[in-house]
Formats: C-alpha cells, structure tokens, sequence
C-alpha cells in the first residue's frame, strides 16, 4: 500500500522529492548501462538525455567500466 503525502507539510512532501530523485537516478543508470550494452554511442544517450556527450561520459563512464561494459570511443 503506498502512502500519500500530506500536501501541508514541507518536510513530507521534500522527502518525495528526494525519494523521486534516487529512483530517476537508479532508473538512468540502468538505462544508460542497457544502451551502451545494446551498442549505442555517448551521443545517442546524450542526445536522449537532452544533455551533452561530455556530462554523460562523465557521470556513467566509471561506473560502466567497473560493470565490465565495453565503451565505444566514439
């Protein structure tokens, strides 16, 4: 059963924001990693994203080497 925030208190309803962040964050993570996997380049992620092939290299590309996913360079 999911509980509802109460719309009248600050601190409820900032703790759905965080809890909404970490589950976008997990979710582009696992996104990321599935597309690389399937062969995709930095720039067709980033260009999905709407953010730049620079900021997704820089946020995924440890991460995706530590699982073992071969990078396309290019």
């Amino acid at each position: 059963m999911t509980e509802l925030v109460d719309p009248e208190d600050p601190a409820a309803g900032l703790a759905a924001v965080v809890a909404l962040r970490r589950l976008a964050d997990r979710l582009e993570d696992s996104q990321v990693e599935r597309a690389m996997r399937a062969g995709w380049s930095w720039s067709e992620v980033a260009e999905v994203l709407g953010v730049t092939r620079q900021a997704v290299h820089k946020k995924h590309a440890r991460r995706l080497l530590a699982a073992g996913v071969a990078l396309r360079r290019r």
